[in-house]
């Protein structure tokens, strides 16, 4: 009415939408409506319109971001056309929005929001103490640089705080691993230290403790597993393995170490060297 001021009518559609009530406006590409609306008024839609905004369906905050990852992981486990996601009235795919934008990272965010970023960008699942490691080295980037981070940024991060695609003092060349005749497992492979190729063998009841077996006899790096996962990324053929270790070196320090491989095998004893790198 002219004294309480227009309702905008996208407003008013989506409303009902959410309520369960069609509508009858087809409102599937929302960001060409923007476009247009800016155009023929020449004004700028503001980034927190309701439904509209840029910035609608984005979370900075640590508690948000969390609440929404738990949200998307139990919308996945549910498999059905029900949408309840904390945050999110509406699905963003239903306006014609991506979810890569849902969640944006900077020094108000949380470790949930970091590993929801990774886990949609590289399909990396971090164990739960893995992401709040991997939030300090977040977190400082995001003060040093004082801006919002984007996936290559966070990516960027993680390769360096876990030693994946950069040069580390431990660096895993061929390998075997057989079966000794008690059960034992044993791990004899090559190593390359400090730009220096050296073979090394150790014994365990299974392929991790073997390598670390090896660590220790041959470089005299004592590391002792606290925990260890792992995930497949993507499927079929072109699926790879992650591994994560969580070790604790002598000094009592607490050390993670992440691999990826196509053989989730080479994954595991990969991230054994990344952790040894980290204390050696």
């Amino acid at each position: 009415g002219e004294r309480t001021g227009n309702c905008d009518l996208v407003t008013v559609a989506l409303n009902m939408y959410t309520q369960g009530v069609d509508p009858a406006l087809n409102l599937s590409n929302i960001d060409e409506i923007v476009k247009t609306v800016e155009y023929c008024t020449n004004i700028p839609v503001h980034p927190r319109t309701p439904y509209a905004g840029d910035l609608v369906f984005t979370a900075f905050s640590g508690s948000h971001q969390d609440a929404i990852k738990k949200g998307f992981a139990a919308q996945d486990a549910r498999n059905d056309d029900l949408w309840e996601v904390p945050y999110l009235p509406i699905d963003p795919a239903d306006l014609g929005r991506s979810y890569e934008a849902v969640i944006r990272v900077n020094s108000q965010s949380g470790k949930g929001g970091v590993a929801w970023v990774l886990e949609q960008d590289k399909g990396l699942k971090l164990p739960k103490k893995l992401q709040a490691d991997f939030s300090r080295h977040v977190q400082q980037l995001a003060d040093e640089s004082s801006r919002e981070l984007n996936a290559a940024d966070i990516w960027g991060a993680f390769v360096r705080a876990y030693r994946l695609e950069v040069p580390q003092r431990f660096t895993l060349g061929a390998y075997d691993e057989t079966r000794a005749a008690n059960g034992e497992r044993i791990f004899a492979g090559v190593v390359e230290v400090d730009g220096q190729t050296r073979s090394v063998s150790g014994r365990g009841n299974g392929l991790i403790s073997s390598v670390v077996a090896a660590m220790r006899d041959g470089f005299g790096v004592d590391l002792d597993i606290a925990d260890y996962a792992e995930h497949a990324i993507g499927h079929g053929s072109s699926a790879q393995a992650a591994a994560y270790v969580e070790c604790r070196a002598a000094d009592g320090r607490t050390v993670w170490g992440v691999g990826i491989d196509e053989d989730v095998a080479t994954a595991s004893v990969r991230a054994v060297l990344s952790a040894a790198s980290a204390i050696a």
